[in-house]
């Protein structure tokens, strides 16, 4: 390995343009509990493009420059610089999780004992050639497993770890789920399945719910058919779920959800109440595809919330010994329920080509993109 380290970063200067460029930086020299990882793959997940690119217009993005000095520029809407005011003219490196080789270590028994390991790790900027981490952000991989199949180790197995066992902690017994297409709605369905929890899906398109059902999923509804809020009512109606996890975030879905639980627990009650049903229902919201506000028509009663949620304070909560259990739960079916699938693997400098940008920053369901720091 070298000294230095090529790293992608991503600036949203106060004039309102987002830049994205390639810094050269030195390696950190490992600490006795550190080890240096050679970063050969990194998932492009939402929650990483809500940083790099954030809420800037990809239709004004124009690149100037080549290879290591190449950089991308595009405009952030002037409507919602407010939103992204507190990263004003700071150079932020990108990407939540990946996985690498261990090359330099620290003095401590537990950092030597990694050297050459296969590794998946989590503590950001990880797109870069070169990360320093501590041991414990290190989670080493079984034999046999490369780069690429442990690059997801984290973000989407245990976010859809975390909303079964929110479930269970909550006292629901199914739930909801919407984008449920998506490379985190396929592992949540094939938990759900492996477990017998009941899961209700909601996507957009046809075709998503043909790929669910071939999945095994039972319960898939359309929320751009006409009978969409039917459909919903009956599949909560045969499930019982009471909880939801939305991934879109703005428009009306999340109060859809709300009136179609409060629909199927209210043609159970035996009397009326002006409150509405006793029923508690619960949908959090995990994800921002719509940037529009969250719409609530109050139609479900007063026995309700909308709230976040996210993976790290989830995983606090609960501790470290019932994380690490999730987390050894990904590793011993990390080639099954935990398989990612990706489009295309790309460069440091690829992910600076305005084609490869536009491809991987759509959010297209089924077009994950892994990125590669050291690839040539």
């Amino acid at each position: 390995m070298t000294d230095t380290n090529l790293q992608l970063r991503s600036l949203i200067k106060k004039s309102g343009e987002l830049e994205l460029s390639l810094a050269r930086l030195s390696v950190d020299e490992p600490a006795a509990d550190e080890v240096v990882v050679r970063i050969e793959a990194a998932p492009l997940n939402p929650s990483d493009l809500g940083l790099l690119v954030g809420v800037a217009d990809l239709n004004t993005a124009k690149s100037f420059g080549k290879g290591e000095n190449a950089t991308v520029s595009m405009q952030v809407p002037e409507k919602l610089l407010r939103t992204v005011a507190g990263r004003m003219d700071q150079s932020m490196p990108v990407g939540n999780e990946g996985a690498g080789v261990v090359v330099r270590t620290g003095g401590s028994k537990e950092a030597q004992a990694l050297m050459g390991k296969t590794v998946a790790v989590l503590g950001g900027a990880m797109y870069s050639q070169h990360r320093t981490l501590k041991v414990q952000q290190c989670m080493p991989l079984p034999s046999g497993t490369s780069p690429a199949e442990g690059a997801s180790c984290f973000v989407n197995p245990l976010t859809s770890l975390g909303m079964t066992e929110t479930m269970r902690r909550e006292g629901h017994t199914a739930l909801v789920h919407t984008a449920a297409a998506s490379n985190l709605g396929q592992m949540l369905n094939k938990i759900c399945i492996k477990d017998g929890i009941a899961l209700v899906n909601i996507v957009r398109k046809a075709e998503q719910e043909e790929l669910l059902r071939n999945l095994g999923a039972t319960y898939v509804c359309n929320s751009g058919a006409s009978s969409f809020m039917d459909d919903l009512t009956k599949a909560l109606t045969a499930t019982g779920a009471t909880i939801a996890f939305d991934a879109i975030g703005g428009g009306k879905l999340a109060g859809q959800i709300l009136a179609c639980m409060e629909a199927a627990a209210a043609a159970k009650m035996t009397e009326y109440s002006r409150y509405g049903s006793a029923t508690f229902k619960q949908v959090y919201i995990y994800g921002n595809l719509d940037r529009n506000p969250t719409e609530l028509t109050r139609s479900f009663g007063f026995s309700w919330s909308v709230s976040g949620w996210l993976l790290t304070p989830f995983l606090q909560k609960i501790g470290a010994g019932a994380a690490q259990k999730l987390r050894e739960r990904v590793v011993a079916e990390l080639k099954t329920t935990f398989a990612s699938h990706y489009t295309k693997t790309i460069s440091l400098a690829e992910a600076l080509q305005l084609d490869t940008l536009r491809a991987y920053a759509k959010f297209g369901t089924g077009e994950k993109y892994l990125l590669n720091p050291n690839k040539r």
